[in-house]
């Protein structure tokens, strides 16, 4: 589908608000996706190109913490291919629904990633204080592993909270280091959303005009997010995001549902 240019400065907009709540309190997608549904996209061509946009982001994150990744080396090859099993078989699933049955789950899956959004620093506490006290034998290990690839999986079908599934998965498995949590989160969210584009791509469901437009504006506000962050507060920024996730889940069931 053609946009006109005013579209594509609202998708660049937006693209420039998701990088910088991405980059400071997380939750960009909440901004990028509806604005992607606005812009005409449909909604299963819109998540795949969401998960496209945002890929960019991971991936410059992800080298930004290198030195941090490499520190857990022994783990990384089992992170890299569970990451990528779980990634194509969300993304495989997502291409066999179709676009209705999509659109009846987009409510439900904003309001999974507005759950995990708001309650996820209470979650990842607990799992914290639960994993500290479980010695990783072979079933733990298990689970884990079942654990990961389930993060895979809901990223791939659906892009949004995939951050916060991924800094669950680590908190259980014991990490506590926060920057090499967020490295490795930002791992696990380059390997699942990679691994899910070429699938989308193979079949058609990116759109390449907006989604340019959203993933440019997106490095735009992930590179200066950095100077907003020391001016303005993470819990205001957090607040918005909040509000503005309920908002959107409360109008996307409404729409769906009434």
């Amino acid at each position: 589908m053609l946009l006109d240019i005013t579209q594509l400065a609202t998708l660049f907009v937006a693209g420039i608000l998701g990088g910088i709540l991405n980059s400071i309190a997380g939750g960009g997608s909440f901004i990028t996706f509806p604005a992607l549904l606005l812009a005409g996209v449909p909604p299963i061509t819109a998540n795949a190109t969401n998960t496209f946009a945002a890929c960019a982001g991971y991936i410059s994150g992800t080298y930004a913490f290198r030195r941090e990744i490499v520190r857990d080396r022994a783990n990384l090859a089992k992170i890299i291919v569970l990451s990528l099993f779980g990634g194509i078989t969300g993304s495989f699933l997502l291409i066999q629904v179709s676009e209705q049955q999509f659109v009846t789950a987009v409510p439900w899956l904003l309001l999974v990633a507005t759950l995990l959004f708001l309650f996820g620093d209470i979650i990842n506490n607990h799992l914290k204080k639960v994993s500290s006290h479980a010695k990783l034998g072979l079933l733990i290990s298990l689970m884990l592993s079942l654990f990961l690839i389930g993060v895979g999986v809901f990223g791939g079908f659906f892009n949004a909270g995939l951050g916060v599934i991924g800094l669950s998965y680590l908190a259980v498995a014991g990490y506590r280091d926060i920057n090499l949590m967020n490295g490795l989160k930002l791992l696990i969210s380059t390997c699942v959303s990679a691994i899910a584009i070429v699938l989308f791509i193979f079949n058609g469901l990116i759109d390449w005009q907006s989604g340019i437009a959203v993933m440019l504006g997106t490095l735009t506000g992930g590179y200066f997010a950095a100077d907003l962050s020391r001016k303005v507060p993470q819990s205001c920024v957090r607040g918005f995001v909040a509000l503005s996730s309920i908002a959107i889940t409360c109008y996307f069931f409404y729409d769906t549902y009434l």
